[in-house]
């Protein structure tokens, strides 16, 4: 059984689980009943009309600078506010019409007109329908990141430039190119009146947002665009009423789309162009949705009264339902329990793939322009406050009632204020954010070469540019392979620096053919990926020059030897790589179900797996099999023996004891792995020792053919429980003869007197000391223990029961005891409070039997004369972190008892090292 499944004694109490009411879904439960009501909250209100004073000046701008209809704009922004709120993925996504698609539909309109650009909207939006139904979303945002972006910014580099024209009084060419070669005759024939208004909307687009002071805070509650447009019309009024102002024809002229008229070829180019423009636009507006919801969810928890710190937990009951004795004693916090802040739903993209496609389809039928999701609308509907599709749905009806009955006021609007707005939008396409980031990823080639591709050729050949720069980028990284030999003093040094592709093959082999046949080589390959190609080439160069007599070791980069597969029907175990859950079958095509059960690993060296309490021939074995943990065929909680059998039976003594809930929990947001049926075969000890003798054997036995010789000098005795989860040589990188180890239920340490004592355990304690001399001796509890489970749940007055099993417990009834007496202190982890009972019990028995060591006599004499040191240690088996007690309560010399984090840049010398002894 995998470490991190949950065990039959991980019970959580069902008043612990949120209610289906509460939104929250819990793992392999159903989705939670939706409301028949369609509820309007104050903030989303509010929240609607901010978006509805950006989102109008933005639709007329946007159709200006596309050349459309006026009133288009309007249409796709209260369609996209109405049908892809209410039907999309993302609830707080504001839709619109699609500042992406300027250009594009700019010049479809001007090849086709607006009644056939209406249809390929339609024919864009059925094309959406049908990937998302497909769930190809988070597929189309599995291109490069350098191409999306290098897109995006090509075309806001577009719009920015052909807006340009219209702030300084002028028309728009039909292209990029044309409007950036046609810019110095138009600043020749400036009139002052379009380019006052558009300076100062752009002025106060920038300014508005940066007012400081309560000022600046009540006025930011406006949108800039808003505030600019508003003020840029006031003053056209006043100083230039002769300006250009837009123009809403009747509806009664409003056109709608026709049967498209042109070559197939195009039109269908024209149809996916505007798909995957308006797709990627909308999919990468919900994922940066998603990041600002969160982050003001995350804001909103840190700020409510009594977050800052975690309250203390309420005292865990006992089997007896009185509350453990250490929680009596804990300091109490008359800090108000913040309420519970549910976690913001992620984007379901694929839905909201369909909904834009259903919007898009909807907005062609009326004469509407493209819809797209907004970055822009979006980014201010959820600082606004909003809370749900609503305001997103109001917004669109606040625009549609706008359409009819405020076009006297639109009308007043100058279009040089609507063109410095669109501009401005088109300059925040271009991010100097994602600029740094595909610089900083080695890609800006890619984004450059697609910024350039959209300006000068268009959307869709742009992109195809960033394609294939791309493909040509990582071809060429998969081609540079760097090669070097260096002779050092009758042994050659190989480094392979790069990816070994077949590219690299010729250049490979004609370095190692010139190398002396029979001689010894190390090869030193720094790389992530090797083909079929190049690991021939290298495979057969190594055998013949076995054959000769010669030498051949392969390394990483550090140094580290590589080890081959043993053949190739064995390619799938890998000896020496990290414990990943796996196992190898002993051959291609057997079956072996009888033996192992799916993703069961081997029994080959299982941790935890033949540890008799005190047993010292088992106890000196284990520093020899410790460093097997690295290979493949190892488990952690995957081998029952009696002692875990007894282990688990102390769980299932108290199953109302508490502890059970926290200890070895899946992660937050992590649904629970599945158990896996156990094997039942009775070849699996013979099959895990054949799979150890083939794979394991070989790469181990110099080391332990060396030890056999010298014996055994071990440098730390690590006592710690028999729980088959705890892999002592994978926690602390040990090797074989490293730790001489003691495993029993509970790292219990009996009292050293002739009554109660313990003799395999002080046995044990006395060899290492004495006679193997180590130099240091290590306590490790760990979370989620059944022994000390089974203390808590034990009635206090209960005679102690006549089996193994609590005879040996009553040596852990003084932890008991220390944690309910007011005269030590509170073993705690430092940072934190204990989770509960059970965790505080955990960290307390690591202090008490550090106190029963000093007891022994071996230990207590050399302590004096200063050769060995004491530690304890706690290790949290859900988290995979280990805690070390602080060097001063290690040693007793210190009342405050904190098991301080064990961090992955701690050292020797470091500060949390030196406090912790180690």
């Amino acid at each position: 059984m995998s470490a991190c499944v949950p065990t039959r004694h991980n019970r959580t109490s069902r008043s612990s689980r949120p209610s289906r009411a509460s939104g929250v879904k819990r793992p392999h439960s159903p989705p939670p009943p939706r409301g028949g009501r369609f509820r309007i909250a104050g903030a989303d209100l509010s929240a609607s009309i901010t978006v509805f004073l950006l989102a109008v000046p933005m639709s007329l701008g946007l159709a200006v600078a596309m050349d459309a209809p006026l009133e288009a704009g309007l249409i796709s922004a209260a369609i996209g506010g109405i049908v892809a709120g209410l039907l999309g993925g993302t609830p707080l996504q504001v839709s619109g019409p699609s500042a992406g698609l300027t250009v594009v539909t700019a010049e479809l309109i001007q090849i086709y007109g607006w009644r056939t650009t209406c249809a390929i909207t339609i024919g864009a939006g059925l094309l959406q329908i049908l990937l998302g139904s497909l769930r190809a979303a988070r597929s189309a945002l599995a291109v490069s990141p350098a191409i999306v972006h290098g897109t995006l910014a090509g075309i806001g580099v577009a719009i920015a430039l052909a807006q340009l024209h219209i702030v300084l009084g002028g028309s728009p060419q039909s292209s990029a190119v044309a409007n950036a070669l046609a810019l110095p005759d138009q600043l020749g024939r400036v009139s002052p009146a379009a380019p006052l208004i558009g300076v100062l909307t752009i002025a106060i687009l920038i300014l508005w947002p940066r007012i400081p002071g309560r000022i600046g805070r009540a006025v930011r509650r406006i949108p800039a665009a808003l505030a600019a447009v508003v003020t840029a019309t006031a003053m056209a009024a006043i100083v230039a009423p002769g300006i250009a102002r837009v123009d809403l024809p009747s509806w009664r002229s409003h056109a709608l789309p026709e049967m498209p008229h042109g070559p197939v070829l195009a039109l269908a180019t024209a149809v996916f162009t505007v798909m995957l423009v308006a797709s990627l636009e909308s999919l990468l507006a919900a994922v940066a949705v998603d990041k600002l919801s969160a982050d003001r969810t995350a804001e909103r928890t840190a700020a409510r009264p009594g977050a800052g710190a975690m309250s203390a937990p309420a005292p865990a009951a006992t089997s007896t339902g009185a509350p453990a004795p250490a929680l009596a004693h804990a300091p109490s916090t008359s800090t108000p329990a913040a309420p519970l802040t549910l976690p913001a739903r992620r984007a379901d993209l694929d839905r909201e793939l369909r909904a834009q496609g259903i919007a898009n389809t909807l907005s062609g039928l009326v004469g509407g322009l493209a819809v797209s999701g907004g970055a822009v609308r979006s980014s201010a509907n959820v600082r606004a406050g909003a809370t749900g599709r609503a305001s997103t749905v109001l917004h669109g009806v606040w625009v549609l009632l706008a359409t009819g009955l405020l076009v006297t006021v639109l009308e007043w609007i100058p279009l040089a204020a609507l063109a410095a707005l669109v501009m401005m939008v088109g300059i925040q396409m271009v991010s100097f954010a994602h600029i740094r980031n595909v610089h900083k990823h080695r890609e800006f080639l890619v984004y450059g070469a697609t910024i350039t591709g959209v300006v000068v050729f268009g959307v869709l050949k742009g992109v195809v540019i960033g394609i294939a720069v791309a493909v040509a980028v990582a071809l060429h990284r998969l081609a540079r392979t760097r090669i070097t030999v260096t002779d050092q003093g009758g042994q050659h040094l190989v480094v392979v620096r790069g990816q070994l592709t077949f590219l690299a093959v010729p250049r490979l082999s004609r370095t190692l053919g010139q190398l002396p046949q029979g001689g010894d080589a190390v090869v030193e390959l720094d790389g992530f990926f090797m083909d079929h190609a190049a690991y021939e080439a290298i495979q057969d160069w190594s055998t013949a020059q076995t054959a000769h007599g010669g030498r051949v070791v392969f390394t990483g980069r550090s140094g580290s030897r590589i080890a081959e597969p043993a053949s190739a029907a064995h390619s799938c175990c890998r000896p020496w790589t990290p414990w990943r859950n796996h196992h190898c079958h002993d051959e291609p095509g057997r079956a072996s179900g009888a033996d192992h059960g799916p993703g069961e690993p081997s029994a080959a060296a299982r941790p935890g797996s033949a540890h008799d309490i005190g047993n010292i021939s088992d106890t000196a074995d284990v520093g020899s099999i410790s460093n097997a943990v690295t290979t493949g065929h190892i488990s952690p909680g995957d081998h029952l023996t009696a002692h875990d059998a007894a282990h688990d039976a102390t769980h299932d003594t108290a199953p109302g004891a508490p502890g059970n809930t926290h200890a070895n929990s899946p992660a937050p947001g992590r649904e629970p792995a599945t158990a896996a049926p156990r094997p039942t075969g009775g070849n699996r000890l013979i099959n895990g020792l054949s799979s150890f003798q083939r794979n394991t054997a070989p790469l181990v036995r110099d080391e332990l053919a060396r030890l056999a010789i010298e014996g055994q000098r071990p440098s730390q005795l690590f006592i710690t429980c028999a729980d088959s989860r705890l892999v002592t040589s994978m926690i602390t990188a040990s090797g074989p003869g490293d730790l001489f180890t003691v495993r029993n239920i509970g790292n219990l340490v009996p009292l050293p007197n002739a009554e109660s004592g313990d003799h395999s355990v002080g046995a044990a304690i006395e060899y290492a000391v004495d006679v193997l001399k180590v130099e240091s001796i290590t306590v490790c509890g760990h979370s989620g223990c059944g022994a000390m489970q089974a203390l808590l749940g034990a009635e206090p007055d209960q005679e102690t029961p006549a089996t193994s099993l609590w005879r040996w417990l009553r040596h852990g009834l003084p932890s008991l005891e220390r944690m309910a007496s007011r005269h030590h202190a509170w073993a705690r982890i430092s940072g934190r409070l204990p989770t509960d009972a059970l965790e505080q019990l955990c960290l307390t028995n690591v202090v008490q039997q550090l106190d029963h060591l000093r007891a022994h006599e071996s230990v207590a004499r050399r302590l004096a004369e200063g050769t060995i040191r004491l530690h304890g240690m706690y290790f949290h088996v859900g988290e995979a972190q280990a805690y070390l007690l602080t060097e001063a309560a290690s040693s007793g010399l210190e009342l405050d008892e904190v098991f301080d984090r064990v961090d992955p840049g701690d050292a020797p010398g470091s500060g949390q090292l030196e406090r912790t002894g180690v």
